[in-house]
C-alpha cells in the first residue's frame, strides 16, 4: 500500500510519500513553501533520482497538492506510473478537541468536525481542512484519515487539563488544555525505550519537543499525565514567535493601552513574540545563537529566558511523575541545538540528570545518549518523525 502523507500548513505543505508493503520505504518527499505568496517553491526528492526545485506562482493548496501530484508522476522526477498507485492519504490535523482520542477515517462528519474546531486552532485547523478538500478534488474517493495533534493527550486527568474558571465553562464551552504535538511526543518516547531496549509503558518520561512550535509532555506508563500547551499553541514555553506563558492581566493591560482588537492581541502573542520579541533579531535560533555570540544583549537574554522555562518545566513534571527515568529533546532545536540542551541540561544533577558536555558537543540529527554513564536519568536526543506515524495509523485504519 502507498501512502501520500500532508501535512499543511496556512502557506506551505509538507509530504511524504510511503510504500508500507516495503519496509516502510520513503519513496519520495518535499515541501512547497509560499502557497499564496509570489514565487512560491517546491523542493521535491525522491529516491535514486535527482533533487528537483522549482518555483512557481501557487494561489493555493489544491493548486500545490496538484503540482504535487504531478511531480510524483513525472516520467523524469516521479516514483509513480498512475495515481492509482496511491492508495490512501494521510493528514495531519491540529485540533480534535475532545471528540477524537485516536486517528479517524475522513467522512463528510469528521470533515464537519475538524471546520467546528478551526475556533480553537484558527492557524492550522484551516490549512489542514483544506489538504483534505484538496485530494477529494483532485483524487476523488481515495480513502483519506486525520491524524490529530491532541488525541495522545486525551489521557491527562481532569485535575491536569481543567483552569481554574467557573466549570460552566468547560462543561459548556470545552474550554481546557488539550496540549499538541502528541503524534511526536509519542512517536520519541516509543523510540527512545527501543533505542535502549527498554518497553515504554514501564518508564516515566519526559519529552520536549523543541522548535519554532515548542512543547513538553509528561508521560507516565505509556500516557500522557501532563502538557505544556494548553487551549491552543500559544501556551506553556517561549517558542519563535509566541509567547507562551504569560499573566492575563498583562495581557488586559497591553490590549486597553494600546486600544487593541482581540485580532491584535492574537497577532501580537502568535506572530511577534517568543523569541522574535525579545531578542528583537529573529525567530530562528541559530540566528539568536550567532547573535547572542557576537554579543547582543537580547539575544543572549532570549536564549536564557528560553532555556529557563523548559527547565521549570522539567522540574515540575519530574514531580508530577515522582521520579524520571528519560528526558527526550527533539525537533528542530532539540535534534540540533548544542547549546540549549546544555543550558537546560546544566545544574540538574539533583534530579538525577548528569549531563555529558562532551557527547552532546556537536550532536546534530541523531539518536543518541548526552548524559553520562551513571547519571540516573538517561538524557537523549531523539529524530521524531511524524509524517512516519501518520502514514502507520492511515495504513491502520484503512487496512
Amino acid at each position: 500500500m502507498k501512502i501520500l502523507v500532508l501535512n499543511c500548513g496556512s502557506s506551505s505543505i509538507k509530504y511524504q510519500l510511503f510504500d508500507m508493503a516495503n519496509n516502510e520505504e520513503v519513496l519520495a518527499k518535499g515541501l512547497l513553501e509560499r502557497i499564496g505568496i509570489e514565487n512560491s517553491v517546491l523542493k521535491h526528492r525522491s529516491c535514486e533520482k535527482d533533487p528537483f526545485n522549482e518555483t512557481r506562482n501557487v494561489p493555493d493548496h489544491t493548486v500545490g497538492i496538484e503540482w504535487i501530484v504531478n511531480v510524483l508522476l513525472d516520467p523524469v522526477l516521479g516514483v509513480l506510473k498512475d495515481k492509482s498507485e496511491i492508495n490512501a492519504a494521510g493528514h495531519r490535523v491540529a485540533h480534535g478537541g475532545e471528540n477524537f482520542k485516536g486517528s479517524a477515517f475522513i467522512t463528510s462528519a469528521v470533515k464537519a468536525d475538524i471546520e467546528r474546531l478551526i475556533e480553537l486552532a484558527p492557524l492550522h485547523n484551516p490549512a489542514n481542512l483544506k489538504g483534505i478538500e484538496a485530494i477529494e478534488k483532485l483524487l476523488p474517493g481515495l480513502p483519506q484519515v486525520a491524524v490529530f495533534d491532541t488525541s495522545f493527550h486525551q489521557s491527562m486527568p481532569e485535575h491536569s487539563f481543567l483552569y481554574a474558571l467557573p466549570y460552566e465553562m468547560y462543561s459548556e464551552d470545552k474550554i481546557r488544555r488539550y496540549g499538541f504535538h502528541g503524534t511526536s511526543h509519542k512517536f520519541v518516547a516509543e523510540k527512545a525505550a527501543n533505542f535502549l531496549g527498554l518497553n515504554w509503558l514501564d518508564l516515566k518520561i519526559i519529552t520536549c519537543h523543541l522548535g519554532n512550535g515548542s512543547s513538553i509532555a509528561a508521560i507516565d506508563h505509556g500516557k500522557s499525565i501532563d502538557t505544556s500547551m494548553g487551549y491552543t499553541p500559544v501556551e506553556g514555553l517561549v517558542m519563535g514567535t509566541r509567547v507562551g506563558d504569560l499573566d492575563l492581566g498583562a495581557m488586559l493591560s497591553i490590549m486597553e493601552r494600546n486600544h487593541m482588537t482581540t485580532a491584535d492581541a492574537n497577532n501580537l502573542i502568535n506572530k511577534k513574540s517568543g523569541l522574535l520579541g525579545i531578542s528583537g533579531v529573529s525567530s530562528d535560533m541559530r540566528d539568536i545563537e550567532d547573535a547572542a555570540e557576537a554579543g547582543n544583549h537580547r539575544a543572549k537574554m532570549s536564549l536564557e529566558v528560553f532555556a529557563y522555562r523548559v527547565k521549570k518545566y522539567i522540574g515540575a513534571y519530574t514531580a508530577a511523575l515522582n521520579g524520571l527515568d528519560l528526558l527526550i529533546f527533539t525537533g528542530g532545536i532539540g535534534e540540533n541545538g548544542c547549546l540549549p540542551r546544555k543550558m537546560i541540561c546544566a545544574n540538574m544533577e539533583y534530579f538525577g540528570i548528569d549531563f555529558d558536555i562532551e557527547k552532546n558537543k556537536g550532536l546534530r540529527g541523531t539518536d543518541a545518549i548526552i548524559s553520562k554513564d551513571n547519571s540516573k536519568v538517561k538524557v537523549l536526543t531523539i529524530t521524531t518523525n511524524e509524517e512516519l506515524v501518520i502514514a502507520r495509523d492511515t495504513f491502520k485504519i484503512v487496512s
